[in-house]
């Protein structure tokens, strides 16, 4: 079987063990794995660096194409293996290790990482560790499920340890589409010109005298937790599909739509799951992940093609995927992140980006990542290059959170990822507001109709009158604008009414 998996006939003497290879990682070291939201990341090396960590110190500069599946991070952080993390993560032992500036965590663009490690302003990568499938007869390694940076990883590094995970099924070769862009100045266009477009190898071309060690695991991916529909996904569904069949209507788009995209999370791929109902067709996907609803489209008969960086499966959709993968095959491509993720490709095919926002505000900026302004929560991943470049960019969320008490529409952001420049539409399960050709204060009026839940419109709608008093192209009150959240912080809730010290507010 390894013979088979290792077609390089140089390369079957470098067989190791973890430890081996984790002992090739020394302390300041610069680390590029493999993963992409909680897919396709090695699995035996960085337990193993983790286990080394905790009775020899050391700490490494972490880089991955974005989260890691098998509580990674969790163990990492724990053995206080990491000093740096880059460029998304989604774990909550790694995620308090940031806030508490244990952990120093650089929050990017998804397609912006590898172009700054490739024109030195990052990096360099000293060892790159690499989940492959198979490694090809002239050393090429096939990732399993996810490419991420994994390429740029292993064609930048100085080394390279590949983990064959014999758990992962052969017929993910042919599976992935590896192109690397020219380097700039001179960089010749992107041939990306679908989602179906076939423009560079099946394999991480490399020099098979890089790869140092070959590290043999059987662990799957972690699965994602991905809940059902639920009545307000169901809205929020309902208020999206009724906008494209708007827009088919009116003849900006057929029923086979433009390219879709869409984040990762419950919300986003419930929304999608509500396209099955719908009369739209031959729908394609030019995305970053490859979620349960990606599938479930497939099979409905209603997506014929979809390209990602990543497969990220809840536990039963990976059951009935992976024996069937071979069928699949011919509707689904993988691709590195930077070409997923390039602006460039995103602006040519002209894509609908449906992406998840904390919260929002009237004017419709939004944050992705900040709880309170001040906490990291995962990080923007990929929702900054779709949200600039789309055809429409749109951000969806419940109106409320923590039972109520937390309004995910406020007077203004307490931290913003995306301008009102980079938004076309807000969805919450009360509605939705095209923000497209309007003003400011048409978009808060539109944002208080459409988006604010019922508990808190009425407080939205005084913020905002007494706002008009001030005057402004975008009319705020400065002193109160970010009250509700200091409301939140100090009594549990973003509510006003009953708090003396918030009416001496107004009356000031």
């Amino acid at each position: 079987m390894l013979r088979d998996r290792i077609r390089c006939q140089s390369l079957q003497d470098r067989l190791m063990s973890a430890d081996e290879a984790a002992a090739m990682i020394e302390d300041g070291m610069t680390v590029g794995m493999s993963g992409f939201t909680r897919a396709g990341e090695a699995k035996a090396v960085p337990m193993a660096l983790a286990e080394r960590a905790r009775n020899h110190p050391l700490k490494i500069t972490l880089m991955t194409g974005a989260s890691l599946g098998n509580d990674l991070d969790k163990t990492l952080t724990e053995a206080h293996a990491l000093a740096r993390r880059m460029p998304f993560q989604s774990d909550p032992a790694l995620r308090k290790a940031i806030n508490a500036g244990e952990v120093m965590f650089i929050d990017q663009h998804l397609s912006e990482t590898v172009e700054q490690l490739r024109t030195g302003q990052i990096g360099p990568v000293d060892i790159a560790v690499v989940e492959a499938v198979a490694i090809t007869e002239t050393g090429g390694i096939v990732p399993t499920t996810s490419i991420g940076n994994s390429a740029s990883f292993a064609i930048l590094a100085k080394k390279v340890i590949v983990e064959l995970n014999l758990a992962q099924p052969v017929t993910l070769e042919g599976l992935h589409d590896v192109y690397i862009p020219s380097r700039r100045p001179s960089r010749m266009p992107i041939p990306v010109v679908s989602p179906e477009s076939r423009v560079g190898l099946p394999y991480i071309p490399i020099e098979p005298e890089k790869i140092v060690g070959i590290v043999v695991s059987e662990k799957q991916d972690s699965s994602s937790t991905i809940l059902p529909p639920d009545e307000d996904t169901r809205a929020i569904a309902g208020h999206l599909t009724d906008l494209l069949l708007h827009e088919v209507r009116h003849g900006r788009m057929g029923y086979d739509l433009q390219p879709l995209q869409a984040g990762i999370g419950t919300i986003a791929n419930a929304v999608l799951h509500g396209f099955i109902d719908k009369p739209f067709h031959d729908l394609k996907m030019y995305s970053e992940v490859l979620q349960d609803s990606t599938f479930e489209l497939i099979d409905a008969g209603k997506m014929s093609f979809a390209s990602a960086s990543s497969i990220t499966l809840s536990a039963p959709m990976y059951a009935k995927v992976l024996p069937k993968l071979g069928e699949y095959k011919p509707h689904l491509l993988l691709r590195p992140q930077e070409i997923s993720n390039h602006p460039e490709v995103i602006r040519r095919l002209g894509i609908i980006a449906i992406n998840t926002a904390l919260e929002f505000d009237l004017y419709g900026n939004v944050n992705s990542t900040h709880v309170g302004g001040t906490h990291m929560m995962n990080g923007i991943g990929g929702s900054g290059d779709f949200a600039r470049n789309a055809f429409l960019s749109i951000f969806v969320t419940k109106s409320i959170a923590k039972n109520g008490a937390i309004s995910s529409v406020v007077p203004m952001v307490s931290h913003v990822d995306h301008t009102e420049h980079d938004v076309d539409i807000l969805i919450t399960e009360q509605g939705l507001a095209d923000l497209r050709g309007l003003a400011p204060r048409e978009r808060a009026s539109a944002v208080i109709k459409h988006c604010v839940h019922p508990d808190y419109r009425d407080q939205m709608q005084d913020y905002y009158d007494r706002a008009l008093g001030r005057g402004g192209q975008t009319p705020h009150l400065i002193e109160e604008a970010l009250s509700w959240h200091q409301s939140f912080r100090e009594a549990g809730t973003m509510r006003l009414e009953g708090r003396p010290e918030k009416r001496t507010i107004r009356q000031a």
